[in-house]
C-alpha cells in the first residue's frame, strides 16, 4: 500500500465525501475514486461504506424503505435533531443522555448489530492529559 492511498483514504473518511476530499487534496473524483477502489480490491473490503453496508445487515429487505438522510461526527449533534422531531439516530449506546429527564430513549436494534472499530493515531502524536488518560484506560481494557 502506498502513502499516498492512505492520504487519500484518510481525506475521504474524514470529509465523508468524495467530492470535498479530491477537491482538498486537489486530485479529480475519479482519480480519487480508482486509488480508493484500488486499495479496496487490496484490502478486499469496501472501506468507505462499511455503515450503509452494517445497516442494511440489520434491515434485511427493507433497506429501500429507509431515508438516511445524513450521518454525524458527534452523536450529541445528531440528537438535537431527534430532540427537534426531524427524525432518528442510529448510534451505539450510552454515547449521549437517555435519561428520563433528557427526552430521549435508547432502542437496541434487533437483531443485534455489532460492528468492529478501530482506534488509529499517528505514531508520535502529542496527546493532551484527558487524550493520554482515555487511551491509556482503553489499552487496559482491551488488553484484559
Amino acid at each position: 500500500m502506498e502513502l499516498r492511498t492512505m492520504r487519500y483514504f484518510l481525506a475521504a473518511a474524514r470529509e465523508e465525501n468524495i467530492t470535498r476530499a479530491a477537491e482538498l487534496l486537489h486530485v479529480t473524483q475519479s482519480a480519487l475514486s480508482k486509488q480508493l477502489k484500488a486499495l479496496e480490491d487490496e484490502l478486499e473490503k469496501n472501506c468507505l461504506c462499511a455503515a450503509v453496508i452494517d445497516i442494511s445487515k440489520w434491515c434485511g429487505n427493507n433497506m429501500d424503505k429507509l431515508h438516511l438522510e445524513g450521518s454525524f461526527r458527534l452523536s450529541y449533534n445528531g440528537s438535537l435533531f431527534v430532540k427537534e422531531g426531524l427524525g432518528y439516530l442510529l448510534t451505539f449506546e450510552h454515547l449521549i443522555d437517555t435519561s428520563p429527564d433528557s427526552g430521549l430513549a435508547f432502542r437496541p436494534l434487533t437483531p443485534k448489530l455489532e460492528t468492529k472499530m478501530y482506534l488509529i493515531w499517528k505514531k508520535y502524536q502529542v496527546f493532551t492529559p484527558i487524550a493520554e488518560r482515555l487511551l491509556e484506560m482503553l489499552k487496559a481494557e482491551l488488553s484484559a
